[in-house]
């Protein structure tokens, strides 16, 4: 067995591994979190994608601010009045601005700020998956051609060294 036929189990099980790991995590990804059944569950996952307005660096749902409590009273009430998730949102936007939502919007130009992680993700990948290939190819010499002592590359010391490695491996083979 040589030293490459070697190496493709491990390299094969590795991407593998990384494939499967991959796969289960897209899933999770897609799947999401359950959405809460109670009234209280339902308004913290409306409450934590709006902005706080009085400290804009924390959810309402995280706030401890007047307004946010305030914001938090009008969510549950919407929402037992039978409005969506999105309408509540929308309403807040109506008020408030875009800025209100913790993540922007998925179109027009807030779009790049969903696209480039996946991006550089993928262009990651992709790196990883040549610099396995470039390693596993590398990994194993080309054998010397006898007839490479007259290639144009070579220099003319090398050259030399060549052929006299060459006529030394022929003289010692038996006849």
């Amino acid at each position: 067995m040589s030293a490459r036929h070697g190496m493709r189990w491990p390299t094969a099980a590795l991407a593998g591994a990384v494939i499967v790991a991959g796969a289960a995590l897209a899933v999770v990804a897609a799947r999401g979190e359950p959405s809460p059944r109670t009234l209280e569950g339902r308004v913290h996952a409306v409450a934590s994608t709006l902005r706080c307005p009085v400290c804009q660096n924390l959810s309402v749902a995280d706030s401890p601010s007047l307004l946010a409590q305030q914001m938090r009273s009008t969510i549950a009430k919407e929402l037992q009045a039978g409005r969506s998730p999105d309408e509540i949102r929308g309403e807040f936007v109506a008020g408030y601005g875009e800025w209100i939502l913790l993540a922007p919007p998925k179109r027009g130009i807030d779009l790049v700020a969903w696209l480039i992680p996946i991006l550089l993700m993928a262009g990651g990948a992709a790196w990883a998956g040549l610099a396995v290939v470039r390693w596993t190819r590398g990994s194993v010499p080309a054998p010397i051609a006898s007839n490479a002592a007259t290639g144009p590359g070579l220099p003319p010391g090398d050259r030399v060294l060549l052929e006299r490695a060459i006529r030394s491996v022929s003289d010692e083979e038996p006849e």
